[in-house]
């Protein structure tokens, strides 16, 4: 095998009993792109997979409990991972190279993939993969693995039934995207719902959903499509149902008028570590599109029902707290328990 090629995983690291392939929907691009490290793909407890350069060699984490472990006896040469980064992000439609050293894709069935280029990592390339669950979750399969209690479940069940607006809010791989999908798959199914994302991870099993994706700008800079203007033109398209995958910018102004202009039942993902960070949050991505605190806090109050707190458990996303924003007097914008 030639030095600069990815090797394969050694054996003790690949799937014993895998029951389906994740392998099966990429393109023979992605394949080729993955090389040795294809069978992990297929190891159905495996949720993250990262290779880094550091110290002129690469090496290869993996993360099936909560926490990255590396793989000892595995490497693989700076130039190998070079090739990964590229080849991975261009099968996904993207590009990647010194001028637009960072950037992220979707391949398959929801595989989520980043890629950082020196000099921006500093060290040597750097890749990092998401991969969903090999068959999406019901919500019922979701709270018999410990989502949460069975009252909780009700409540958020007439949340759905009653097209409240909610907020799945959590850190960094706590299954925010998973709680979302389950809770929408709940929607009555003559429903239209319309998800927009910048990398399309959203997999629902309802019957009319339309997944919206962002798009880069080309090498000569033309053609980007932005989660602003993703928004814009949903509202366009007779949904009944507007879900943002993830708030992360000035876009949370389109979509808190959005929400409050009758477009009932929507939802989105929030990055946060507490249920009471939620506000803060809210008020510097308002502030991103200009919106003071005073305009963000009465916009939020009335557009968003319910904050849905997840984080990661040993068995898969649970439910830390439920909770509704509302104006205080100590700051415009403050958070009261509904569910703790």
């Amino acid at each position: 095998m030639p030095s600069a090629a990815i090797p394969d995983h050694p054996p003790s690291v690949g799937p014993a009993h895998p029951v389906a392939t994740r392998s099966a929907a990429l393109n023979r691009a992605a394949r080729r792109s993955f090389g040795g490290l294809l069978p992990l793909l297929d190891d159905p407890e495996l949720r993250d997979l990262v290779v880094q350069v550091r110290d002129g060699a690469a090496r290869l984490w993996l993360d099936r409990s909560g926490a990255l472990h590396e793989v000892l006896d595995w490497e693989a040469d700076p130039e190998a991972v070079h090739r990964l980064a590229t080849g991975l992000i261009a099968a996904g439609g993207r590009h990647l190279d010194e001028l637009h050293p960072c950037a992220d894709v979707r391949l398959g069935d929801g595989i989520r993939v980043h890629a950082v280029l020196p000099p921006i990592a500093v060290g040597g390339a750097a890749v990092s993969i998401r991969l969903p669950r090999i068959s999406p979750p019901r919500f019922q399969e979701l709270v018999a693995g410990g989502l949460c209690t069975t009252s909780t479940a009700e409540f958020l069940r007439r949340l759905i039934g009653d097209r409240r607006n909610v907020l799945i809010t959590g850190g960094t791989g706590s299954g925010k995207t998973t709680v979302l999908a389950a809770l929408l798959d709940l929607s009555p199914s003559h429903e239209r719902i319309l998800t927009i994302e910048d990398v399309a991870e959203l997999r629902l099993r309802h019957r009319h959903a339309v997944s919206l994706e962002t798009r880069q700008a080309s090498a000569e800079g033309i053609g980007e499509i932005s989660i602003d203007r993703l928004l814009r033109e949903a509202l366009r398209m007779r949904p009944d149902r507007i879900v943002l995958g993830e708030c992360r910018g000035a876009e949370i102004s389109t979509l808190l008028a959005a929400l409050n202009t009758g477009h009932d039942g929507g939802a989105g993902t929030l990055h946060a570590s507490r249920l009471e960070e939620v506000p803060a949050r809210l008020e510097s991505l308002g502030a991103l599109a200009g919106w003071g605190p005073e305009a963000l806090a009465r916009q939020a109050v009335t557009a968003l029902h319910a904050i849905v707190h997840v984080e990661r458990a040993a068995r898969g996303p649970r439910v830390r707290a439920i909770g509704a924003l509302e104006l205080t007097s100590e700051r415009l914008l403050g958070v009261r328990r509904v569910v703790a």
